[in-house]
């Protein structure tokens, strides 16, 4: 067969060991793990994390070798990426990867957990490396559809899958040849769209819970002899030609190896839409650095990038908890009021508040062809305040906290994790720290099923 970018991304997949994965690769393999934990557990107590946990229980074994996060109920590792892949997609709290416009912490870490909790023999060096080939895949699978592509497909639905399957076909040790078949069964099955966005709906958690099973049957089926397209991204009936996507199939093997994109991975602050983070600290900045109070405010402009409008603009009055937090009006009454969009600040009581009300309708949105320009790798916004007395104050952020260039202090992530944690009242403080702890001495673990 050709080298092609889709066998050359299945051979670094399958061939990547951990001692291969720098230091600094490896350490934030492991925050990012923490963050994904915290997100999961949540979401997992919610109503669409609810609707999964019963679809596993009336559709896969009575119990399993693997966790449902919140649950006295285990399963398969099918069932458990799928239920665990909706759950810590729903409070908006996991990682994002700017260029790819990918969350690749909700489709990597819910099907290599599963499966190594089912397989003894799984080390936390195996679990961490198969982490570093799905997001190393992932991301340049994103990179690859493009903005277009996210115009319309949820990337993290679409790459997601893959990036699932690459990950899951590392920890079950395929060779190459395998890996690309599990490559082209994830493809073929892969989509979602952001029609949802509309109707308050529960399809973005549907994407990462199917991302993350697909993902892991379609490593799993390789592995039993499936075979697939050898070249499901760039081949003439491929994912780019069918999906919007840009299909610069170089971006696929982007000094694979050399570039760890894993690290360019950011860290969400806020818990909403990362599309309105850069606004919101551009607004928090103005709120700090001349004492703003929120009543004399006559509007808000925010000034952003495409993608942000699309995604953001097909919410006009948020009806549930989750579309407020795809509001950009919403969120940044929060932020006017409160000097906080943090997971607790979204409420029922926050949604029906008439002065949130009042603030979400003096926001507008407006497209900046500077912005616009630099997006996806650089996600920036500025935000105009008009005062009632006629003053302006302006702020621009185009590293919005969390990115690598604005990141996290260890201290902020374990309390982001805590606080996650301790949201769904899943776990007390001192749980989640013993499992930090865990988290933080991963790559001495001998069975990562012993250990979680």
């Amino acid at each position: 067969m050709p080298d092609t970018p889709s066998k050359q991304l299945a051979t670094f997949a399958s061939g990547l060991a951990f001692d291969q994965i720098p230091e600094n690769v490896i350490r934030r393999a492991q925050w990012l793990f923490l963050d994904w934990y915290g997100s999961a557990l949540a979401g997992c107590r919610s109503r669409s994390a609810a609707v999964f946990k019963r679809f596993a229980r009336d559709m896969g074994p009575e119990s399993g070798p693997c966790q449902l996060f919140g649950s006295e109920q285990s399963s398969s590792p099918l069932f458990a990426a799928l239920v665990n892949g909706a759950a810590s997609h729903m409070v908006e709290q996991d990682d994002i990867h700017n260029a790819s416009i990918l969350h690749p912490g909700t489709v990597v870490f819910p099907p290599i957990f599963a499966v190594a909790q089912s397989l003894p023999a799984v080390s936390g060096r195996d679990f961490l490396t198969a982490a570093a080939v799905g997001y190393e895949c992932g991301i340049r699978i994103g990179e690859f559809l493009g903005r277009s592509h996210y115009r319309v497909f949820h990337t993290t639905a679409t790459a997601g899958t893959l990036a699932a399957a690459m990950a899951v076909a590392r920890m079950l040790n395929l060779n190459p040849e395998q890996t690309r078949h599990a490559l082209g069964s994830a493809g073929t099955q892969a989509g979602g769209l952001w029609e949802f966005l509309r109707d308050a709906a529960d399809s973005k958690q549907l994407h990462t819970a199917k991302a993350a099973a697909d993902g892991l049957l379609a490593a799993y089926s390789a592995q039993h002899g499936l075979t697939a397209a050898s070249q499901i991204l760039e081949g003439q009936q491929g994912m780019a030609e069918g999906m919007l996507g840009e299909g610069d199939s170089a971006k696929l093997t982007d000094r694979l190896g050399v570039r760890w994109a894993l690290t360019e991975t950011s860290f969400k602050f806020h818990a909403s839409c990362r599309h309105t983070h850069p606004a919101a600290d551009a607004l928090l900045q103005i709120c700090h650095e001349h004492d703003l109070d929120f009543r004399d405010i006559e509007h808000i402009r925010a000034y952003v990038y495409q993608a942000a409008k699309d995604v953001l603009g097909a919410v006009d009055v948020p009806n549930t908890i989750h579309q407020s937090k795809f509001s950009m009006g919403f969120v940044l009454a929060l932020i006017a009021r409160h000097r906080s969009a943090g997971i607790s600040d979204f409420s029922e009581q926050a949604l029906s508040d008439p002065i949130n009300a009042d603030l979400r309708q003096r926001v507008h949105m407006i497209v900046d062809a500077d912005i616009d320009q630099q997006y996806p790798e650089k996600w920036g916004a500025r935000v105009e305040v008009k005062l009632h007395s006629g003053g302006i104050l302006q702020a621009f952020v185009n590293t919005p906290k969390g990115d690598p260039e604005n990141m996290l202090t260890r201290d902020e992530l374990e309390t982001k994790a805590i606080n996650l944690a301790q949201y769904s009242g899943v776990m007390e403080r001192a749980e989640m720290e013993s499992i930090i702890d865990v988290i933080w001495g991963l790559p001495e673990v001998e069975s990562f099923g012993v250990a979680f």
